[in-house]
C-alpha cells in the first residue's frame, strides 16, 4: 500500500471521484497506485450495462455531475503524473452515451497540464462515429476500445447489446479519422484488450488478431482473466505465460506497433510506456522507410 497509495485513495474519494482500479478489483491496484498511477472513471460507479466478467455495479445510473471533468483534471494534476487513462461505465442513457463529457475531461486536463498525455478507454457509443468525433477533436493521444474476447466468445462473455463487429467498426474509425489527429500532428493510436483463459483456442485469438490489424488497430494487450467474484464467469484455463510470450510474437509478426501480454497485464497496466514505445518504434518504421 504506502503512503502514496494513501494519499491517492484520500484524495480521490474527497473529490467524489470512481477508479476502475477499485471497482473491477484490479491485481495491479497497489503497484500502479505506488507509483502515482490511476485509471480515473467518470460518469458514476453504475454501469448500464452487465457484462459477465466485470465486477462493476449494474443497475440505473445517477445524473452526470457537471463539475466532474475540472475535479478529475485536478486530481490528476496534483498527482503529478505525466500518462493518465480516463475510463467511464457505459451510459447508454445518455443520447451521446458520454462522449461530450468525457471530451471535456480531456479539454480540462490538457488545460491544466499542456504536457499531460492522455488515453481515453471508451464504451461503443453504440457504434456512433459522431461520439467517437467528439473525443478526438479533444485531442487525446491514444483512443483505447476493448474488444475483451474473441467473435465466438463476445456473445457469452460481454453484455448482450455489444457485439464484436461494432467494437470492430469503432476501432476501424479511430485509426481512420484519428490520423494526424493528436497533439504535435502525429496519429491518435488505436488501442485494444483481449481477456485470455475464458475458453477461447489458440486459432481464436490468431483470427481475432487478424481482423484487429485489419481495420489498423495499433495497440492489443492480453491479460488473464480473473473471476471477480462467485456470481461472474469461471475461468477455465489459466493460459500459461509461454502461451502469452507466443501471442506477443504473433501480434508482432502482424505489425501491432506495441504490444503487452502477461497474466496481469490490463489494458491501463503501465499504459504511458506502452504508448512511448510505441512510438518510438513507430518512428523507427518510417526511418526504415
Amino acid at each position: 500500500m504506502g503512503q502514496r497509495y494513501r494519499a491517492i485513495t484520500e484524495r480521490l474519494k474527497t473529490l467524489g471521484l470512481a477508479t476502475v482500479c477499485q471497482e473491477a478489483h484490479c491485481p495491479n491496484i497497489g503497484e500502479c497506485w505506488g507509483g502515482g498511477t490511476a485509471t480515473i472513471m467518470l460518469m458514476g460507479e453504475v454501469c448500464t450495462r452487465g457484462c459477465r466478467f466485470c465486477a462493476v455495479q449494474t443497475g440505473r445510473p445517477a445524473p452526470l455531475d457537471p463539475e466532474e471533468p475540472l475535479k478529475a483534471a485536478t486530481a490528476v494534476t496534483e498527482m503529478g503524473v505525466d500518462y493518465i487513462v480516463l475510463t467511464s461505465v457505459n451510459r447508454d442513457d445518455l443520447p451521446d452515451g458520454g462522449a461530450g463529457h468525457f471530451a471535456q475531461t480531456v479539454r480540462e486536463l490538457k488545460r491544466l497540464d499542456p504536457k499531460l498525455m492522455v488515453e481515453v478507454l471508451i464504451p461503443d457509443f453504440f457504434g456512433d462515429v459522431a461520439a467517437v468525433d467528439v473525443l478526438i477533436e479533444a485531442g487525446p493521444e491514444v483512443i483505447a476500445h476493448n474488444v475483451e474476447t474473441t467473435p465466438g466468445l463476445t456473445r457469452r462473455v460481454r453484455d448482450a447489446r455489444a457485439t464484436f463487429d461494432r467494437s470492430l467498426k469503432i476501432l476501424d474509425y479511430i485509426d481512420k479519422a484519428g490520423a494526424g489527429r493528436a497533439p504535435g500532428g502525429v496519429d491518435i493510436l488505436a488501442k485494444t484488450s483481449i481477456m485470455l483463459g475464458l475458453g477461447e483456442t489458440e486459432a481464436e485469438v490468431i483470427e481475432t488478431l487478424e481482423a484487429l490489424r485489419a481495420v489498423g488497430t495499433d495497440v492489443v494487450t492480453f491479460g488473464q482473466y480473473l473471476q471477480p467474484t462467485p456470481k461472474h464467469l469461471a475461468v477455465v484455463e489459466y493460459v500459461h505465460p509461454d502461451q502469452f510470450d507466443r501471442y506477443a510474437e504473433v501480434a508482432r509478426e502482424m505489425g501491432f506497433v506495441y504490444v503487452a501480454s502477461g497474466p496481469l497485464v490490463r489494458s491501463s497496466y503501465r499504459a504511458g510506456e506502452y504508448y512511448l514505445h510505441a512510438h518510438i518504434d513507430q518512428m523507427r518504421q518510417e526511418v526504415r522507410a
